[in-house]
């Protein structure tokens, strides 16, 4: 059972997380997350991520879904290198690796941070 301190401290390292992927997300998107969800399970961190498709992808995803593809793949690249050097700069966490999905189409992500050791 985690005391009420570490409670407390992972409760604060979840907001900040939260503001810093909505942060990086309005920096390359130009638009921030409808709304978020985080939960941490020993050296994972999971985000549920509900986002507003950049309306230029909504009106190249009609006829050129192959290109879409393409650039959501390449933009989520450089967010999840984004995502990892800040955790590790600003939170001094070592990450082994991030896991990220976006769906168009629901305009749901899920990000998976794994960490070397246990989130206290």
């Amino acid at each position: 059972m985690q005391s009420t301190s570490s409670t407390q401290q992972l409760s604060i390292l979840k907001k900040d997380i939260a503001q810093m992927y909505n942060r990086i997300n309005q920096e390359i998107y130009g638009i921030g997350v409808i709304k978020q969800r985080i939960e941490i399970y020993h050296n994972k961190l999971l985000i549920f991520a509900k986002h507003k498709r950049v309306p230029a992808l909504r009106t190249l995803s009609r006829n050129h879904h192959e290109l879409t593809v393409s650039v959501d793949a390449a933009l989520i690249k450089e967010y999840k290198e984004n995502f990892k050097e800040q955790i590790e700069r600003i939170f001094k966490l070592r990450v082994i690796t991030i896991l990220k999905d976006y769906d168009p189409i629901t305009e749901n992500a899920c990000t998976i941070v794994y960490f070397k050791d246990a989130l206290k």
